[in-house]
């Protein structure tokens, strides 16, 4: 199976592009996630949705807006509201993970390697086979 983290962006008019694929997936959703990091002094976060494998193909997109968006416990936006709220409209629980900044590693492949090595260890994202 390939897993792949595909970037939108930072968060900025994208995050109604990661909106949309999780309403028009809604038959393939397995997860919304919250990744929780301090970039350059400033609390973040990434907003990721998880679709499940294509069958045939075992490909598993993992869409990401990252670090672009103010992590909400300190400074409260209408981006992040409109994630949650659409992820309670789909039935879908969000799982909030803190994790490393993407400036901590040389290069941005690592950064998403590392995040899916977390996935698997917690069983959010099947193994690798």
């Amino acid at each position: 199976m390939i897993q792949r983290f595909i970037e939108l962006g930072e968060g900025y008019s994208d995050i109604y592009e990661l909106i949309a694929l999780a309403k028009a997936n809604r038959h393939r959703l397995s997860g919304f996630f919250v990744f929780h990091t301090v970039k350059k002094g400033q609390a973040v976060v990434s907003l990721a949705v998880v679709l499940h494998p294509t069958d045939p193909g075992d490909f598993q997109p993992l869409y990401i807006c990252r670090e672009g968006i103010p992590d909400p416990s300190v400074k409260p936006n209408k981006r992040y509201e409109l994630f949650m709220e659409t992820a309670k409209e789909l039935g879908i629980d969000v799982i909030h993970l803190d994790v490393k900044p993407s400036t901590m590693f040389a290069e941005l492949d690592l950064y998403y390697q590392h995040l899916i090595g977390i996935m698997r260890m917690n069983r959010f994202i099947p193994p690798l086979q």
